[in-house]
């Protein structure tokens, strides 16, 4: 199961609870995930984790990778988060 961490506030603002569906939108796409309680994760700020196939954050970023090693750079980017029903 997909999962973003945020923080309390973060959560409160959406008006969702723990283990709720949002919606991550950036220009370059949209996933929909299971939230996850962190309060580790900075206020207005989503961690969502390159291992989930199904919600895959390379669809939110940009597809850069080193010239050397091949590997992706350190990726973010900005994203919308909205609560979904």
């Amino acid at each position: 199961m997909a999962v973003a961490s945020v923080n309390a506030r973060t959560l409160a603002a959406l008006g969702c609870t723990a283990g709720d569906r949002v919606a991550l939108a950036s220009r370059r796409g949209r996933v929909e995930v299971h939230v996850r309680l962190d309060d580790g994760t900075p206020d207005g700020t989503v961690f969502l984790p390159f291992a989930f196939r199904e919600a895959a954050a390379n669809l939110l970023t940009n597809p850069a990778l080193d010239p050397s090693g091949k590997i992706p750079e350190f990726k973010f980017c900005a994203v919308r988060m909205e609560a979904l029903a």
